[in-house]
């Protein structure tokens, strides 16, 4: 289900171009909106180790960097998706576009 957009400030998007621009739109604020999270809930395990003093007592790796860093190899594949110049959506606009051509 789309939100409602307001008439003034976000027009419906009309011609396949303008709908493929709210798509990378959508996809850019939805990446942002996990990225602050991530960027919230790491910085509250990391002080939740930092403060715990039991977590200190063994010489292994602090227990926050498995979920820094896992949670953090998904986020930077969802950015590359979303902000590369290579991702699927572009190119099947490009695919779609050069077929209308081909068929013109």
């Amino acid at each position: 289900m789309q939100p409602n957009r307001p008439a003034a400030h976000n027009p419906a998007p009309t011609t396949l171009r303008e709908q493929r621009l709210w798509q990378i739109a959508r996809a850019r604020t939805k990446f942002q909106s996990h990225l602050f999270t991530y960027l919230v809930i790491n910085a509250g395990l990391w002080l939740l180790w930092a403060l715990v003093p039991e977590a200190h007592e063994r010489h292994e790796l602090p227990w926050p960097v498995w979920t820094s860093l896992f949670w953090g190899i998904g986020l930077a594949l969802q950015g590359v998706a979303v902000y590369s110049r290579l991702n699927c959506g572009e190119r099947t606009q490009r695919e779609y576009e050069r077929l209308l051509a081909r068929e013109n």
